[in-house]
């Protein structure tokens, strides 16, 4: 059962979210950042309501937010420069409830949160999980494409927002990053949320067996 959460920036504005334990023992743990604030995005659209309900049973706490100024979390939008601030926030609180070192934390976005998610580099991340990203909004490009970390994109085939063969060829040549074009999906994945959440499976099973 979903626990609700607050979650303390590095600029000292709170922000609401929900953590989702691991049934079982937990294998790793998942943060989701949602789309863009302006809009519409909140931590209950589509994509991060169906990671956020599919992951815990297979083993994945999973801790969701809303980023500043949406809801019931405080400030106010940041242009996308501030709101990597709280995809960091999000880090460490999730890291606190797996309370396992060995396991690896991924951060995970969709559209602008996954841009979001990809311009965070805290020590204790171990992987991310980009859903859509524009890469319009990532800080830093040049040192996300040089750090080691496990990186997937997950593209869809007919995204209105971003066409994939662009975010692809940028991504052409980054340390240690897959991509995965979901066919037949647009950028919302509506009727492919399944094979997105099947997607997420398997790259979450081989980040857990790799820190086991």
């Amino acid at each position: 059962m979903p626990q609700p959460v607050s979650l303390t920036t590095a600029d000292g504005l709170t922000l609401e979210g929900e953590l989702a334990p691991a049934t079982g023992p937990a294998r790793g743990g998942v943060a989701l950042c949602h789309p863009h604030p302006q809009f519409g995005g909140s931590m209950r659209s589509l994509v991060i309501s169906a990671l956020f309900d599919a992951l815990p049973p297979a083993g994945f706490t999973c801790l969701r937010f809303n980023f500043r100024g949406v809801e019931g979390s405080e400030g106010a939008y940041g242009d996308g420069n501030l709101e990597r601030v709280d995809a960091e926030a999000a880090v460490a609180p999730l890291a606190d409830a797996l309370g396992q070192p060995q396991l690896t934390i991924v951060l995970a976005g969709w559209s602008f949160g996954a841009d979001m998610a990809l311009s965070v580099r805290a020590e204790r991340l171990g992987a991310w999980l980009a859903i859509a990203p524009p890469l319009r909004y990532v800080h830093d490009l040049d040192r996300l494409a040089a750090d080691p970390r496990p990186k997937l994109l997950a593209l869809a085939q007919h995204d209105e927002v971003r066409d994939p063969n662009e975010v692809a060829a940028i991504a052409e040549g980054w340390a240690n990053t897959e991509v995965h074009v979901i066919g037949g999906a647009s950028h919302f994945f509506m009727g492919r949320t399944d094979r997105l959440v099947e997607l997420a499976h398997q790259y979450l099973d081989r980040l857990a067996a790799r820190g086991s």
